[in-house]
């Protein structure tokens, strides 16, 4: 059991996509289903097929809480492989970064509209005692469908703010593992670095938390990385956040 201290802490920080609510399975799911048809199309005529998209150890280690350009990169990367930038105004068949990354997204909401999106065991349950020792909440993702996945899993209520993937191109904020995206959330919330605790289940957003000195770098394991979260900076390892509890204060 973990235990939260409103005097060791003066803000809670946590990624969304796999700490706070079920999405990661549909990112993970629009990933393998466009570069199945991307990888393909890519491949030389006649030749070997490249190596198919692997939703669970690629997706962690390549684009889980990156933004979906840097993702598409490393996929592609990761074969030898690279394409134009593109723009925002590239057909949806065109063989860009741009064009792959918005038909991610188009899979994604396609996904996130049939099924809907629950809040993860002893999320809505920890953000409710937080709210009561007086820790606000920041919601730092590389998502641009943040401010939606938390209206429809009724979370946004339990959160002060949020950093996301539309806030951060605004700002022109690096994604993770860079730490911006950290350090904004916790300027705003005008806490020191050193006394917020982060949440996050991606290695790229521990890394992240790392550089930024972070007090708490708490790693939400997924599913047999218990290792490779420590070895990115978390200085606990929880499989759910059912497992943390908030000292009350007084």
């Amino acid at each position: 059991m973990l235990m939260l201290s409103r005097e060791r802490l003066d803000a809670v920080l946590m990624d969304l996509d796999g700490v706070l609510t079920d999405t990661a399975r549909l990112h993970a799911a629009a990933w393998k289903a466009l570069f199945g048809e991307a990888l393909h199309r890519l491949a030389a005529p006649g030749g070997t097929p490249l190596p198919p998209f692997d939703a669970d150890a690629e997706y962690r280690a390549l684009v889980d809480g990156r933004r979906r350009e840097d993702g598409v990169r490393a996929v592609l990367a990761a074969r030898g492989l690279a394409l134009p930038e593109g723009s925002a105004d590239d057909p949806p068949d065109a063989l860009s970064v741009a064009a792959l990354a918005a038909r991610k997204q188009a899979l994604f909401l396609d996904a996130l509209q049939r099924e809907g999106v629950e809040p993860i065991r002893g999320a809505a349950a920890l953000l409710q005692a937080l709210t009561r020792a007086g820790l606000p909440v920041a919601v730092v993702s590389a998502s641009r469908n943040c401010a939606a996945v938390l209206a429809a899993s009724g979370l946004d209520r339990l959160v002060t703010l949020r950093v996301d993937g539309v806030e951060a191109a605004r700002l022109g904020l690096p994604g993770k593992p860079a730490p911006d995206s950290f350090l904004e959330a916790a300027r705003r919330l005008g806490a020191a670095p050193a006394r917020c605790a982060v949440f996050e289940d991606a290695l790229a957003g521990v890394e992240a938390a790392h550089r930024g000195g972070f007090g708490l770098i708490v790693g939400v394991d997924r599913g047999a990385q218990v290792a490779a979260l420590r070895e990115a900076g978390a200085h606990a390892v929880v499989a759910d956040l059912s497992e943390v509890r908030v000292e009350a204060q007084g």
